[in-house]
């Protein structure tokens, strides 16, 4: 099941390179068992296979012991999934959490994330305009390059080049970005408004 949009709010520097990364997610949500977590900065976690990829999103519940750990009450909400850093293929790190000064571990846990799309065959596209259904002010998509999708990181990058920016005249945008599945399936991930902020060092 796709999730609904994410409404993101873009800031553009003009005459700069701008880059986002997105990294889509559905339902169900996948829990891998804990068997152990490190007091150390930045916390290490071992969970057998955990299938996730350095970026993605994971929260902790129902660890016994270091308990500072769960999501609260462990109903989990969204600032719950901290980005990871895999280790290998049974271990994770999460750079934003110190656990040195927690509890030790004694047992028990779940690391869960959600269930990452396939983009195998996948394209995107995205239009900036002046307001919705008004002028075109700048397109990206598969086709042209400027949007790349990559199946083995679910990962998709949109990459707005310097070039690009430096030419922009607007100072406001919004935009949606879809994904066009294999099937025909149209998914809108993204709902985007956008500020450029003008340049003030130009190049001669």
């Amino acid at each position: 099941m796709p999730r609904a949009p994410a409404e993101v709010s873009w800031t553009i520097r003009q005459g700069r390179t701008f880059k986002y990364v997105v990294r889509p997610e559905m339902l169900p949500l996948v829990y891998k068992p804990i068997t152990a977590i490190t007091k150390a900065a930045p916390v290490s976690i071992t969970a057998t296979g955990h299938g996730l990829v350095t970026g993605w999103g994971a929260a902790v519940t129902n660890v016994a012991g270091m308990n500072q750990i769960n999501a609260v009450a462990n109903s989990l909400r969204e600032s719950d999934f901290r980005p990871v850093s895999v280790v290998d293929a049974n271990t994770i790190t999460i750079n934003s959490i110190d656990a040195a000064g927690f509890s030790s571990y004694v047992g028990g846990g779940s690391l869960v994330y959600y269930t990452p799309v396939p983009l195998a065959g996948a394209t995107a596209r995205l239009n900036l305009r002046d307001a919705v259904g008004g002028a075109l002010l700048y397109e990206m998509s598969t086709t042209i390059g400027n949007i790349v999708l990559n199946d083995a990181t679910h990962t998709i990058t949109l990459t707005i080049p310097a070039a690009a920016t430096a030419a922009f005249t607007f100072l406001s945008a919004v935009g949606d970005l879809e994904v066009v599945y294999t099937d025909g399936f149209v998914d809108e991930l993204l709902r985007i408004e956008v500020t450029v902020v003008q340049e003030v060092t130009t190049t001669p």
